[in-house]
């Protein structure tokens, strides 16, 4: 008597180009904001540090559900976790697209954020249903899609918002977003589930972590009136110890923690989670500022320019962090890691000085944003990479969700100071800011990231790849 041994499930092109339509939509759904954020400011009475805390949220929620979308996938299988996942997505597209006030957009970019989980789990499907060299050519065109889905939608956003309403540039995109979710579904074979997972989610670490980034960001967006509000400075103060104090007590307790605080405290991955932050912060000032001082009044210091002109004056930044992740890679191999971080950390404080002192021209901005785009990835890819073969394969894994929290935590730190800035640099019955607090921002963030230089040198030489 002979068996029968069942083929193994296999994903086809049409499943793949599926994922690959998905990925183009929710890269076109994340991007729509950017390029919007003075337009939305004003139809929704924004001040600067509202409009920041608009611009972080959905990439916290992303960095705090990633992990835990990765892990589910891996247990009851991904495409079932995927299409869960989207589901939320596009409830929050849609609440994003009815919004009548901030409140309401605010709880509609939550609900978005867990679309950030969603690549993740198109590799593990991709890994799973698909040859080694096959899925290595999916991941690539999955990833080049979803970059493509995000230059799309900072171009789009502009048009859409000014030519119908604000309301559509989140509808259409979430709109292509559940059509590619129900291909998806249909095409995509099922995943075998993995092993059950013995130790679980760190729920209490994901709660208190949340808990703690949020604390932090409001306690950012109302720092220019904390000032007059002792008690309320206090209650932020305490609330966000709190939080910061039982999550590392949990985390140090976990079976199976969020972030592996342990893990913290080795040389290379406290070096690697410092520098990604301090970059973090230099990109982010430039990516929130150079869009605000684009929309300033002409008759003043500003361009005027609109949401439209906004989105195609950011497309060259765009295009220059998709170049950064090969460049950077080629410049790791060549010439070691360290000495690409530090080519990249010293471009990037030197792009965000000159536009402290030279942003009289539009060009002045876009050569400077592409600067600081270029350097971010030539820096991130070159950690990343430098982190994940620092330390033993089996912590990969947790390695690079350390710098995926540490990243995020970066970019809305200097996203919020950005806003609380502009807000306090903005004169009693005006809608624009002083000059001097872009002047301020961008030089607080070139010297910032120039101090991260001494960290640079402690890197081993040996950090190459």
């Amino acid at each position: 008597m002979t068996t029968t041994l069942a083929s193994p499930v296999r994903i086809e092109k049409p499943a793949v180009a599926a994922l690959g339509v998905l990925a183009l939509a929710t890269g076109a759904l994340e991007s729509v904001v950017t390029p919007t954020l003075p337009l939305l400011q004003r139809e929704l009475d924004m001040s600067p540090a509202e409009g920041a805390l608009l611009s972080i949220v959905l990439l916290i929620t992303g960095a705090l559900i990633t992990p835990v979308a990765g892990k589910f996938g891996d247990r009851y299988g991904g495409k079932r976790v995927l299409i869960r996942l989207m589901a939320v997505v596009s409830v929050g597209g849609l609440v994003s697209s009815l919004a009548p006030n901030l409140p309401v957009l605010l709880l509609g970019q939550v609900l978005q954020g867990a679309m950030v989980g969603a690549l993740p789990l198109s590799f593990i499907l991709v890994r799973k249903l698909l040859p080694a060299g096959e899925s290595k050519v999916a991941i690539g065109w999955v990833s080049g899609l979803f970059v493509g889905g995000g230059m799309a939608g900072t171009l789009a956003a502009g048009p859409v918002a000014e030519g119908l309403s604000r309301h559509w540039m989140f509808a259409l995109p979430t709109f292509a977003v559940i059509v590619a979710t129900v291909l998806v579904k249909r095409l995509m074979p099922a995943d075998a589930p993995g092993r059950p997972d013995d130790a679980g989610v760190d729920w209490p670490g994901l709660a208190l972590l949340s808990g703690t980034l949020i604390t932090l960001m409001l306690g950012l967006a109302l720092a220019p009136d904390l000032g007059s509000r002792p008690l309320l400075l206090v209650a932020v103060v305490v609330l966000l110890a709190a939080f910061g104090t039982g999550w590392v007590a949990v985390e140090r307790r976990a079976v199976a923690p969020m972030v592996d605080l342990r893990m913290l405290a080795r040389p290379a991955m406290w070096k690697s989670c410092a520098l990604t932050f301090v970059i973090c912060v230099g990109t982010s000032v430039a990516v929130y500022l150079v869009p605000q001082l684009f929309a300033v009044s002409e008759d003043t210091y500003g361009f005027g320019a609109s949401a439209t002109e906004t989105g195609f004056f950011l497309l060259p930044g765009a295009l220059a962090a998709s170049l950064a992740g090969p460049l950077s890679g080629i410049g790791a191999r060549r010439f070691g890691s360290r000495s690409v971080v530090t080519a990249g950390i010293v471009m990037m404080a030197a792009a965000l000085a000159a536009l402290a002192f030279v942003h009289t021209e539009i060009w002045h901005l876009i050569i400077g944003k592409m600067l600081v785009a270029l350097a971010n990835g030539l820096c991130i890819t070159a950690m990343v990479s430098s982190t994940a073969t620092s330390v033993d394969q089996s912590d990969t894994g947790i390695a690079t969700s350390l710098i995926l929290v540490t990243r995020v935590i970066g970019y809305a730190v200097g996203v919020q100071v950005s806003g609380a800035i502009l807000t306090a640099g903005t004169p009693a019955g005006s809608d624009a800011p002083a000059e001097s607090s872009f002047v301020i921002g961008f030089v607080i963030a070139s010297v910032v990231t120039v101090l991260s230089l001494p960290v640079v040198r402690t890197m081993s030489k040996g950090e190459r790849e």
